[in-house]
């Protein structure tokens, strides 16, 4: 006897766990790709704040007077920040300038410190942060036997 049995139709209590089960994740599955994408966002913002400061501090310690570190500091930092493609809501390039008032032969540097505060309100996860805010520091030497101006 042969008692072998095939089934044609799906039992009655299983009907509509499949759109159950879509209904609780895809909420889920959407979130976690959400972070993933604003993780990776804040990531790569993360190298170009590094970037923007490493090339705002090479800049200032290659000039000679203060107020011309200063300026071509920041002007050095938003145009790293504009080359790879970062808007930040509120920059903040810090240039102090004490180094230059060292005198000849004196080991000196220039720290520059860039702020950005990154938006992230276009992700609209649930209870996600609307802006990140990162920063960034960065010691370029100063050549001790270059002349400066004070």
């Amino acid at each position: 006897m042969n008692r072998t049995r095939t089934r044609t139709r799906p039992r009655l209590r299983d009907r509509g766990s499949l759109s159950l089960e879509a209904a609780i994740l895809a909420p889920v599955l959407l979130t976690a790709l959400l972070v993933a994408v604003a993780a990776g966002r804040i990531h790569i913002a993360e190298g170009a704040v590094d970037a923007a400061a490493r090339n705002a501090a090479r800049a200032a310690s290659l000039v000679r007077d203060p107020n011309t570190a200063r300026s071509e500091g920041s002007r050095i930092a938003q145009q790293t920040l504009q080359d790879q493609g970062h808007t930040c809501t509120s920059l903040q390039v810090d240039v102090p300038t004490a180094g230059f008032s060292a005198p000849l032969g004196t080991p000196a540097s220039v720290t520059v410190t860039v702020t950005c505060q990154l938006n992230l309100a276009d992700l609209t996860i649930p209870g996600f942060p609307g802006t990140k805010t990162i920063t960034a520091h960065f010691t370029s030497p100063i050549d001790p036997y270059r002349g400066r101006q004070q």
